[in-house]
């Protein structure tokens, strides 16, 4: 299933188009063509290993950016370590509890990219062709990622703990964070699509799979299964479940067909197909996997260019975790 998601060439073309205008135009698919011709390359090699010991990574990475992007927009200041005097991203809102990983990841591929060009290119581009490149290993579409960001002289932690969506939101309240996002209620139905792939903690579905009255039967039996009603402790709260129980390991539409029984995992999942106004986007990408990975792909690259730093702004970071002295 997953290898049919591949694409033609020409998709590449086609979302390269959807660079002009607004942010993206500050960036470019051939920004380090001279400066670091070899980076696509090195991230490629790194991330084909990464998944190939543990195809979690390629979620992680999709987790990162989103969140990453969300907050300021795409400037890598999700990757700042908590300072004495500064509380980073990492543990504020939907990022806390462990719930963001992959850090020793970005960590490890900046460090062979530092290694071939020195001081060149930036984390939140790093981060930007990782996710591109872990999508496409899982089995998904590639596209080609603009790049040119440069890196965050500071956190907010403030924005993260306001600005990203929850588990249990409505609709209407996915739809009006993207919009704030300068993103599209399209851009909402097919980004959703991230999570073919990855886990989420009980904590995040319990509710879900005991009180919501659009989950199937069979399902949430399944899930309580792994999900018990929590002892005062809190205990089982750290449960894992798939987002996508068809093919969980695989990039592909079965996020959407999964929508369409009632299965999905979170409460924010199943609102996209809830008798609302996305629902026939979930049927068209649930039976329809060219048209998801093609909307997918466009839709990251709108995500990639929310509020980007470029020319003299922020720094390029020499450590993904601290601005440089």
């Amino acid at each position: 299933m997953a290898r049919r998601l591949q694409l033609l060439p020409a998709l590449v073309l086609l979302v390269a188009a959807a660079l002009a205008g607004g942010a993206g135009a500050q960036l470019s698919a051939g920004f380090y063509s001279s400066s670091c011709p070899t980076v696509e390359g090195v991230v490629r090699q790194a991330m084909s290993q990464a998944v190939m010991n543990n195809s979690r990574s390629g979620a992680a990475m999709l987790r990162l950016f989103f969140h990453d992007c969300f907050v300021n927009g795409c400037d890598a200041s999700l990757l700042l370590d908590d300072t004495p005097t500064t509380p980073g991203e990492k543990g504020a809102g939907a990022n806390a509890g462990g719930s963001t990983v992959g850090f020793d990841l970005i960590d490890a591929i900046k460090t062979q990219v530092e290694a071939a060009c020195p001081g060149t290119v930036s984390c939140a581009d790093i981060l930007a062709l990782a996710v591109r490149d872990a999508v496409n290993l899982l089995g998904g579409p590639s596209w080609a990622v603009p790049l040119g960001r440069r890196d965050a002289l500071f956190p907010n932690s403030t924005g993260a703990g306001t600005d990203l969506p929850g588990p249990d939101s409505d609709l209407d309240g996915l739809v009006a964070g993207f919009a704030a996002k300068g993103l599209t209620s399209r851009d909402l139905a097919a980004l959703s699509g991230a999570h073919t792939v990855g886990m989420a903690r009980c904590a995040s579905f319990r509710t879900r799979v005991y009180c919501d009255d659009n989950v199937s039967p069979a399902f949430a039996a399944q899930q309580r299964q792994v999900c018990p009603v929590p002892a005062a402790s809190g205990a089982g709260d750290d449960a894992l479940a798939p987002l996508d129980s068809l093919t969980p390991d695989e990039f592909d539409n079965g996020y959407y067909r999964s929508l369409m029984t009632g299965a999905g995992l979170l409460h924010s999942d199943q609102e996209l197909f809830n008798n609302g106004a996305l629902d026939s986007l979930v049927r068209l990408y649930g039976t329809n996997a060219a048209a998801f990975s093609s909307d997918f792909a466009a839709s990251m690259v709108r995500l990639g260019n929310i509020s980007p730093l470029t020319g003299s702004a922020g720094e390029i970071r020499l450590n993904c975790r601290t601005v440089n002295s």
